[in-house]
């Protein structure tokens, strides 16, 4: 299958789960993870109507930005919207503070005051990272220590918090993400509550889970190998 193809039948996966949670596939945004395929790759998913991606490392997305900034491949076509979804180092955060439409894995104030400083003056959309597997290889906040964090997140001038994200431990089985992407998402409505503000988004699930990631609420589903094949 062509990437468009493959694209198309993403959108057709996510439009029948919707459908089958009551949702409207509007609700969910798919960010074609393109991290290391290259920009022409990138271009055909655009010109079959992608429009948000999202990248794991801030110099390649900057690059791959700076060389699809030149036009778009199809009259109309939106410009594309870039998604940070890797761990950000804060020495990385000039090159993708303020040029992102989402920073997807915040997990210290630190970080989050240091993409404020390097927004140049816009308001930068975070989401925070919750390490629900109890991973040590993966970052993210455990769910105790998650409120203190959010609220600290929170206060931060210069970003906006919009809502938790998370990736479960890897399994075959779709359905071992389910109760990561329940948790999730009872810990967003927790925190919204003790916050006293919505925190709307929910960034969960991948390519082989993400349709029981929308039937447990999912706004957001990162879909690289569906869509983009194997990476090399």
């Amino acid at each position: 299958m062509t990437i468009a193809e493959r694209w198309r039948a993403v959108t057709a996966r996510v439009a029948a789960a919707c459908e089958r949670a009551g949702r409207a596939a509007a609700d969910v945004t798919i960010v074609a993870v393109s991290k290391t395929h290259p920009a022409d790759a990138i271009r055909e998913a655009w010109a079959a109507g992608a429009t948000d991606f999202g990248e794991n490392y801030a110099q390649e997305l900057a690059a791959k930005a700076a060389e699809l900034a030149a036009g778009s491949p199809a009259p109309g076509a939106p410009a594309p919207r870039w998604h940070f979804i890797g761990r950000l180092q804060r020495n990385k955060a000039r090159l993708v503070a303020g040029q992102v439409a989402l920073i997807h894995a915040v997990d210290s104030a630190d970080l989050s005051t240091e993409i404020a400083r390097r927004a140049g003056g816009a308001v930068q959309p975070i989401l925070l990272a919750v390490n629900l597997g109890g991973e040590a290889t993966k970052g993210g906040v455990t769910p105790d220590t998650a409120p203190p964090l959010a609220r600290a997140l929170a206060a931060v001038a210069g970003t906006s918090l919009d809502g938790l994200m998370t990736m479960p431990p890897p399994a075959d089985d779709p359905e071992a993400g389910r109760p990561h992407f329940l948790a999730l998402r009872a810990l967003r409505d927790r925190l919204a509550d003790e916050l006293g503000r919505p925190l709307p988004v929910l960034s969960m699930g991948m390519s082989h889970d993400f349709e029981v990631a929308i039937a447990c609420g999912a706004t957001h589903v990162r879909i690289g190998t569906a869509i983009f094949g194997s990476r090399a």
